[in-house]
């Protein structure tokens, strides 16, 4: 098969790219024409440079292929929020568009598990009103969830969401090495009890489910939570990173409705739509940490066959050992220079 991958230059793309090679499949990636994409070059996959924001840059892409991923999205960072619509919302829309053109015979797109809510009280299904919150990352994410589904719904796309868990692994640079970061400057601290699942997922199991989810029929114009069903909690989560990188584990305690409301503060505190730093702490992040959320991945397991296949300590345990090669071999690199002077 001949496969598309938008957005593969982020965390995701080269593990899912590696995947589907290793199932026999050709894939391309779509890149902005800024983007380096030497890692993929060397491999010889073929790079068609667009943009999703622009939909006359998707016609070429789209040609020929028979699957597209779309992982494309501005998530992570506190950008100006129209960044966010532009890519998340109305860059859905635009590879919508173009996989009905190409008539492509499957979309599958990443939305993400917090576009139900938070502290929903039980394990969230696939069968939940989306609810969005507050973060502009969060709504975006909603709207082009919703985007797909009316495609599918109105125009017979033939497409399949997918919702992950919060993802990390080996070249994750936001999710584990914040907290890996937080943890060595002792800065990390657990929100409530921390007896609250977290949903968090080992990113070999997501491109696991993600692929079976292209290539079963029965999955065309379903809705999947990827997940693990067994999570760690909070606490337990802070302390298997600090006990895998050698720091002390986070002692200081916060409430919940005490940090919620310094979110708020902090935020006002940033000019939202011309960003020059980060907010201290934000309502999402403390929402995401501090409410107990958990997925249900049982309608995966039925119709696709998809089932974890990492612990997230083991997860936790290789990641970690990535993240302290990349701090040995940062620390390594002024000495290296030093010596070729």
């Amino acid at each position: 098969m001949e496969i598309l991958v938008t957005g593969a230059t982020g965390f995701i793309g080269p593990h899912l790219v590696t995947g589907l090679r290793g199932r026999g499949c050709s894939v391309r990636i779509l890149a902005r024409p800024n983007e380096d994409t030497t890692q993929f070059e060397r491999q010889g996959i073929a790079v068609h440079r667009g943009d999703l924001r622009n939909a006359g840059t998707l016609i070429s892409p789209f040609q020929g292929v028979d699957a597209v991923f779309n992982l494309a999205a501005v998530h992570g960072l506190w950008r100006a929020r129209q960044e966010y619509y532009d890519v998340n919302v109305a860059g859905a829309e635009n590879v919508c568009r173009a996989a009905l053109a190409a008539g492509i015979r499957r979309l599958v797109h990443m939305s993400t598990w917090t576009v139900c809510g938070f502290g929903l009280g039980r394990p969230v299904s696939e069968d939940l009103p989306l609810k969005a919150g507050t973060d502009t990352y969060q709504i975006t994410k909603v709207e082009s969830d919703r985007i797909v589904q009316r495609y599918i719904a109105e125009n017979n796309l033939p497409a399949t969401i997918v919702r992950p868990s919060t993802i990390f692994g080996p070249g994750d640079g936001i999710n584990f090495s914040r907290m890996a970061e937080r943890l060595c400057a002792g800065k990390a601290v657990i929100i409530g009890s921390g007896r609250n699942a977290v949903p968090f997922l080992y990113i070999s199991d997501l491109v696991d489910g993600m692929i079976r989810a292209a290539f079963n029929e029965k999955a065309t114009g379903q809705i999947y939570n990827i997940g693990h069903d067994q999570p760690l909690t909070q606490e337990e989560m802070w302390r298997c990173i600090a006990a895998e990188i050698g720091v002390n584990p986070p002692r200081l305690r916060v409430p919940y409705h005490f940090l919620y409301p310094l979110g708020v503060l902090a935020e006002k505190l940033v000019d939202r739509d011309n960003p020059k730093r980060q907010p201290l702490v934000t309502r999402y992040g403390v929402q995401i940490f501090g409410t107990d959320n958990r997925q249900s991945i049982e309608k995966a397991r039925r119709e696709l066959g998809y089932a974890p296949q990492v612990s997230l300590r083991d997860g936790i345990r290789m990641t970690a050992e990535w993240y302290l090669n990349q701090q040995a071999r940062s620390e390594s690199e002024p000495e290296a220079v030093a010596m070729t002077l």
